[in-house]
């Protein structure tokens, strides 16, 4: 299991009720297609989860703000399949704080020459739709990013998993707590400096915490545990002779295998719900 089982991505689908039920049926049906194709094929990090087709500024509306407030949603996937006009989305993009990515792509690979008529051409419109949406994301500077290609093309899978992996990364960040130890005192805004950025900008909580609590888990920990994990150090990397076995450093890098364990005990043990920790 990894972080982005625990995430999927809305796949929303924007159109409007001119076109008429019939169209709407196939728009639905396109969007299935698509979204199972990039579910089955595209290798995706994480899973696309269609959601109904926003047609009304309240549709369109009620899915920003629910995917503000489901945890496992990471951001959307806008494809505007037909002509959407762009004030239906204002009050909802206003509102999302999730990332957001707008696909630009048609359900067709080619254009049907030889049987195209205006049927066909009310039911692919994301030419105009995706006009309107690039305008209204522009006009209301709204931070997104646009992957343009074809549904089935491999470029364009790459493109969006890589925005997947930041979505998740940004949702996930959102949760991280990061111990620094010792400090004087937590949850403080600007008593001993400002301590708030980290918190505002990107999410996350920094607090601290005495070095002797610290210091209590460490002793704690096994020479087994520290002997196991020294063995995983030299299979995995070519140790100096000092550091070997009989080496006049090799009392350091038990110690330091020691202080690993205890930091990462400490946070597993306490008020973190993931373990982040770089040595």
């Amino acid at each position: 299991m990894t972080i982005f089982d625990n995430y999927e991505v809305w796949f929303v689908i924007g159109s409007q009720h001119l076109y008429g039920p019939e169209t709407l049926r196939q728009v639905t049906q396109h969007a299935e297609h698509v979204v199972n194709a990039l579910n089955t094929e595209a290798k995706l990090p994480c899973k696309l989860v269609l959601k109904p087709l926003g047609t009304t500024p309240d549709e369109i509306t009620a899915i920003c703000r629910d995917a503000n407030y489901d945890d496992r949603c990471a951001g959307l996937v806008v494809w505007l399949h037909t002509f959407s006009p762009a004030k239906m989305w204002i009050n909802g993009l206003t509102m999302l704080n999730k990332p957001l990515l707008q696909f630009h792509t048609q359900f067709n690979a080619a254009l049907p020459w030889d049987s195209i008529d205006m049927d066909f051409m009310n039911l692919n419109q994301t030419a105009h739709g995706g006009r309107e949406f690039g305008f209204i994301g522009a006009r209301m500077r709204q931070q997104h990013a646009v992957v343009t290609g074809h549904w089935q093309d491999k470029q364009a899978h790459e493109r969006i998993g890589s925005w997947m992996r930041q979505a998740v990364s940004k949702q996930d960040t959102r949760h991280l707590k990061v111990c620094r130890f010792g400090d004087n005192m937590r949850e403080v805004a600007v008593t001993d400096g400002d301590k708030v950025a980290a918190q505002i900008k990107f999410g996350f909580s920094v607090n601290t915490w005495a070095v002797g609590d610290l210091v209590q888990v460490v002793n704690s920990i096994s020479d087994g545990d520290v002997n196991a994990l020294v063995d995983e150090y030299e299979s995995c990397y070519t140790m100096t002779p000092a550091t070997q076995i009989h080496g006049k450093k090799r009392q350091n890098v038990l110690e330091a295998a020691r202080i690993e364990l205890g930091m990462k005990r400490f946070l597993e043990t306490r008020w973190l719900p993931r373990v982040h920790h770089h040595l």
